[in-house]
């Protein structure tokens, strides 16, 4: 039902967009939400975008760097990364839940994509 795209291999200070589209069900009342998980390391929260698009809230490690948004009309959420750093490589998921309000943990999430991988290297 989620679908997430736009990973890759980039350099430090380079852009990536994940895109995250859903299909079979609507997401419109759902808030959305970014995880990430290193190589080693537990899934962590990168942002969450509530429904209608009213909150969002960042995880400190990303604050002002990425930039999550939707577009229901698309049927797809984004997360728009700037500034990426080595430390940002990972599995990137997307997520949605039943709730319209934004949340950081990820047992609260419902639905889940498959996850696209970002790797930032020089």
């Amino acid at each position: 039902q989620l679908q997430a795209s736009g990973g890759g291999t980039v350099q430090p200070g380079d852009s990536l967009r994940l895109s995250c589209t859903y299909s079979g069900r609507t997401f419109v009342n759902s808030a959305s939400g970014w995880f990430r998980q290193a190589p080693g390391k537990e899934r962590e929260f990168v942002a969450t975008l509530s429904a209608g698009s009213s909150t969002v809230y960042y995880a400190d490690s990303v604050k002002g760097r990425f930039t999550i948004t939707r577009d229901d009309a698309k049927s797809t959420f984004y997360l728009q990364m700037n500034d990426l750093k080595p430390e940002d490589t990972a599995l990137y998921y997307c997520a949605a839940r039943i709730s319209s309000r934004i949340g950081t943990s990820s047992n609260s999430y419902n639905f889940w994509g498959q996850g696209t991988k970002v790797t930032v290297s020089s």
